[in-house]
């Protein structure tokens, strides 16, 4: 690990400010690394009895998986840069190419559009996209190409953009189904601004499917997004290990009742301590705490399943549906995604010695029996109980958007949006702000 270079850690006189960081998610550790190169005494607080929020790992059957986000984008190379700096560039790695499919709300399988960026068609008559909305919504697409480029061009909204030069259909049929499997959220919820560039090239071009292959031939199919070789909680333990060589303590099952912009105070469960207040610069990277934002709940469903039980076939480890699948809304698959994940990532197929591991993603409860029938479904064929070798169900919880305000400093997901790279970015400009 490098030292920080002179420009990073700003030198102090006098005795050194406090810092406290309430919340040890990737957005806590990366304030408090960016604090104490800037002087900082830091300490950070978290209630759970792990560090790393939704970027965490466990075990399943042996195998070491992420049991959040295991990948990131690199739109931008804000995550590959920092990354460089925590030295751990060699160990990011690229997906396996050979792309994801669709299940549509008819319970149809469809490749995915072999050039598109989240879902939006570079070629609204394409076979490929013909084959998943229908020839009707695919001609509607083809009005793109006649409009003017300023139309859309200032939609507020991924969703209003698609809506305006291609129409309901495309936008339902296959862009939603993407970007609700991507962003977990639908496209007129998510800002034109989380996609760089393309607003700026439907400018250039004169047409949304035109941009879109623009920045198709300037990102390549599977370099969108990444990942870590051993998974993203690897990142996790390079920033603990960074605070650990600065002195930093991390304080485990820690609860904050309150919090000021210079002191906060302690939940406790027992009554001699508790109120007890600590003082610093705070710092809010625990999503909830501050603010009434809605909060929603993602339920992963981890299989791994043995091939010998499957009859000895070889079915999965030919990857009958690529990387994964996306599901439509309407199907009567509840699942929302399936990613197959020793067929998008080798070092996980390396860990898994033969065996394959599914991942399913849910927007309600859901019990193993019903991801293995929903994974059955969406592959193509059925996965008897008995080949299934070990599962786990995860639930994340997250706290809806707020509008970042007052003398607080806020940092994460609640006020940056989601993805590692909009999470790194806004921290990291959100401390800079607070030199001592």
């Amino acid at each position: 690990m490098t030292d920080p270079s002179p420009s990073e850690r700003a030198p102090v006189a006098g005795a050194p400010p406090a810092a406290i960081v309430v919340g040890a998610g990737v957005a806590g550790l990366v304030a408090a690394r960016e604090l104490v190169l800037q002087g900082y005494t830091v300490r950070v607080l978290e209630a759970d009895a792990v560090a790393g929020g939704q970027v965490r790992a466990h075990e399943v059957a042996g195998i070491r998986l992420d049991s959040g986000a295991e990948s990131f984008a690199t739109r931008g190379g804000i995550v590959r840069d920092y990354l460089a700096r925590l030295d751990l560039e060699h160990r990011i790695v690229s997906p396996d190419d050979r792309g994801a499919w669709l299940h549509s709300a008819e319970d149809r399988a469809a490749r995915l559009p072999a050039v598109s960026l989240l879902g939006i068609p570079s070629a609204p008559l394409a076979a490929d996209v013909v084959s998943i909305v229908g020839r009707r919504d695919a001609w509607r697409g083809m009005l793109d190409t006649v409009l003017p480029g300023p139309v859309g061009a200032k939609s507020a909204t991924v969703g209003e953009l698609v809506r305006r030069r291609m129409g309901d259909g495309i936008l339902e049929k296959l862009v939603a189904p993407v970007v609700e499997g991507i962003h977990s959220r639908h496209p007129d919820d998510l800002p034109l601004g989380a996609v760089p560039g393309l607003a700026h090239h439907l400018l250039r071009e004169n047409s949304l499917g035109r941009a879109v292959a623009r920045l198709r031939i300037d990102a390549p199919a599977g370099s969108l997004v990444a990942g870590l070789e051993g998974g993203m909680s690897v990142l996790v333990e390079a920033l603990l290990a960074e605070l650990d060589r600065f002195g930093v303590p991390v304080h485990y099952g820690t609860r904050v009742a309150e919090v000021h912009d210079d002191r906060v105070v302690l939940a406790t469960d027992d009554p001699d301590h508790d109120g007890e207040q600590l003082e610093g610069r705070v710092v809010v990277a625990a999503p909830g705490l501050v603010g009434a934002g809605t909060r929603t709940a993602t339920h992963l469903v981890t299989l791994v399943v043995d091939a010998d039980a499957l009859g000895g076939r070889d079915a999965l480890a030919e990857a009958p549906r690529g990387t994964g699948v996306l599901v439509a809304r309407g199907s009567s698959v509840r699942a929302r995604a399936l990613t197959h994940l020793t067929a998008k990532w080798e070092w996980v197929r390396t860990a898994a010695h033969g065996r394959e591991v599914l991942r399913l993603s849910y927007e309600h409860d859901a019990t193993v029996d019903q991801a293995r029938e929903d994974a059955g479904r969406l592959l193509g064929f059925a996965l008897p109980a008995a080949s299934v070798v070990g599962s786990t169900v995860t639930t994340w919880h997250r706290a809806g958007r707020i509008e970042a305000s007052g003398s607080i400093p806020i940092v994460g997901e609640q006020v940056a949006g989601t993805g590692l790279a909009a999470i790194i970015d806004h921290t990291q400009r959100t401390m800079k702000e607070l030199q001592p």
